[in-house]
C-alpha cells in the first residue's frame, strides 16, 4: 500500500498531537455540559477513537453513516442517510466529528438535519480542512490541519474501501485513482 502513495502528509505522531491539542480544547470548552460526539461513519472513526481519548468530560458517543461520494473521489451531491443516530439529542450539545471537510455539501445537510432536531448548540471538529474545494458554506470550529487539494487516504480515509487502516495519512498517487 505505501507503494500507492506519493508521500506522507500527517505522521502517526503528528496525528496524535492533533488529537491531543484539539482534546484539550474540546475539553475547555465543553465541561460540564451534555456533550454527544457523533462520528460520520467510516472515516472518522479511527479520529474519533483518538480524540475523544483526550476529551477530560462526560460524553455520549453515537454514529451516522451517509454517503454522498458512492464510489469515486467526489462528492455527487446527493446525500443518503444510511444509519441515522441510535437516541434523541434534543437539549443537548453536539459535537460532528469528521475525517475531512472538503465541498462540504454532506456536512451541511447533516448539520441542517440535526439542527432542526432542538439542539442546545452544534459543533464540527474536523480532522483534515480543505478550504479551497468548499461549495456550502459550513466551517468546522475545530480543525486539525488545512490541507491542500490533493486526494489523501489513510487513517480512515479511504479510496475505493482501501487504505483506511494506514496509521497515518498520505497522497494518494493519481494514477491509482484515475485508472
Amino acid at each position: 500500500m505505501r507503494d500507492d502513495l506519493k508521500d506522507v502528509l500527517l505522521s502517526e505522531e503528528d496525528i496524535h498531537q492533533i488529537c491531543k491539542d484539539l482534546g484539550e480544547e474540546i475539553t475547555a470548552a465543553y465541561k460540564g455540559k451534555p456533550l454527544v460526539c457523533i462520528g460520520i461513519l467510516k472515516g472518522s472513526v479511527m479520529f474519533m477513537a483518538d480524540l475523544i481519548k483526550y476529551i477530560d468530560t462526560h460524553l455520549a458517543i453515537d454514529f451516522m453513516d451517509v454517503s454522498s461520494y458512492h464510489g469515486g473521489t467526489e462528492s455527487t451531491g446527493e446525500v443518503q442517510i444510511l444509519k441515522d443516530l441510535s437516541s434523541s439529542i434534543e437539549n443537548k450539545d453536539i459535537l460532528i466529528i469528521e475525517d475531512i471537510l472538503e465541498t462540504g455539501t454532506t456536512l451541511k445537510s447533516i448539520t441542517d438535519l440535526l439542527e432542526s432536531r432542538r439542539v442546545n448548540s452544534l459543533e464540527i471538529v474536523t480532522l483534515l480542512d480543505k478550504p479551497n474545494r468548499r461549495k456550502a458554506n459550513i466551517e468546522a470550529k475545530y480543525v486539525g490541519k488545512k490541507i491542500p487539494d490533493e486526494f489523501v487516504v489513510g487513517y480512515g480515509l479511504d479510496y475505493a474501501e482501501n487504505y483506511r487502516n494506514l496509521p497515518y495519512i498520505g497522497t494518494l498517487k493519481p494514477e491509482i485513482y484515475s485508472k
